[in-house]
């Protein structure tokens, strides 16, 4: 009888047993597990929210690492061991500055918790701050200030006219004068007001005649802004224009009658060679199309790169080559350059060919 009653005491005693059995682990409880901060100001910098946790398990927890999803989230946690029925904390700093709208970030928990790693999510809603003029107006020429430095006409069709302002501000307590200096003969500037009052706003228009510009592709032009007739070096407004054909006007028989470039190859990728050494290589350039092919341009990537095309016109049918001469004086490792080739070849008025390889130290 007493067997039977150690025996069915037994039975009774292996669910405790094995349950005790499983639960001797460290187990992470967050309070909760997403945080969401509403609307934010910017202006009022960063938010941080503390994610508290209890170790519900039977052993130690200890968080091993947090890892963040962003850059503009800065995780901290309890560094110590929290022990069984304890509470710890992670807490998630979010940095709204420039990051205006919406957000989602996630923080990623790794301890040795039965479940390894956990995510803990932060929202929001920021409000940009209000912009100052230094926001607005970001590049300061001393008395002035301009939103841009950079005037871009982007593209203007070869023998046409492109028109860009620049918006400034003066920002000194007296008149200024805005004149410019090194004006190229394709440019005209002229600034409305001439004489900006002290806070007043104006701008600088820009008109690019491509007419007196006998050049093709990007190309860049680096004027002087003279405040009151003084010159400063720093103060200069870089113009740019990519001069292009305009390929759109033609009719349907003038496309099918053009010209057609190919090349033998569009790599030439030499062998090792010793710095100070040089590789050369020549490209075949051919006209599949109807009509004479005009190279308008030809541009290394690099001054180490020779470039000398043959013939500038290859007649239908006809081709011609393009010596490539790379320098690697001065060069060592991997090598990789371009020319840039313009034509009026409609389907490729810009085609690149590659110059590769590999230098070693002489």
């Amino acid at each position: 009888m007493k067997k039977e009653i150690i025996f069915l005491a037994l039975i009774f005693m292996i669910p405790s047993i094995l349950v005790n059995a499983q639960t001797k682990d460290a187990n992470i409880s967050f309070d909760i597990e997403v945080h969401n901060f509403g609307k934010i100001n910017e202006a009022d910098g960063t938010v941080t929210v503390n994610f508290g946790f209890t170790n519900t398990g039977s052993l130690p927890l200890m968080i091993k690492q947090v890892h963040a999803s962003c850059g503009c989230t800065s995780p901290n946690w309890s560094k110590e061991p929290i022990l069984p029925g304890k509470k710890g904390f992670v807490s998630a700093t979010y940095n709204p500055k420039s990051r205006p709208g919406p957000f989602s970030k996630t923080v990623t928990v790794v301890s040795n918790a039965s479940t390894a790693n956990k995510v803990l999510t932060i929202k929001g809603d920021v409000i940009p701050k209000p912009k100052s003029l230094e926001d607005i107006y970001r590049f300061s020429m001393d008395k002035i200030r301009l939103k841009t430095n950079h005037m871009s006409f982007a593209r203007v069709v070869k023998d046409k006219q492109g028109i860009k302002t620049v918006e400034m501000v003066n920002v000194s307590d007296k008149p200024v004068k805005v004149t410019f200096k090194r004006v190229p003969p394709h440019l005209t500037l002229t600034t409305s007001p001439a004489t900006l009052d002290p806070g007043q706003k104006g701008v600088i228009k820009g008109i690019y005649n491509s007419e007196l510009k006998e050049d093709w592709g990007f190309l860049v032009d680096r004027v002087d802004v003279m405040l009151d007739g003084q010159y400063n070096s720093a103060n200069r407004l870089t113009v740019s224009a990519t001069i292009e054909e305009d390929f759109a006007s033609l009719t349907t028989e003038q496309k099918a009658n053009a010209p057609k470039i190919a090349f033998s190859e569009s790599t030439f990728e030499f062998q090792p060679i010793k710095q100070g050494e040089k590789g050369e290589h020549i490209f075949t350039i051919s006209n599949n199309g109807r009509s004479d092919l005009i190279i308008r341009k030809v541009r290394a990537s690099c001054g180490c790169t020779a470039v000398s095309p043959k013939e500038r016109v290859v007649t239908a049918g006809g081709s011609t080559t393009m010596k490539v001469i790379f320098n690697s004086a001065g060069k060592v490792g991997k090598q990789n350059k371009t020319i840039t080739i313009i034509t009026n070849d409609p389907a490729h008025s810009r085609t690149i060919l590659w110059v590769k390889g590999t230098v070693t130290q002489s």
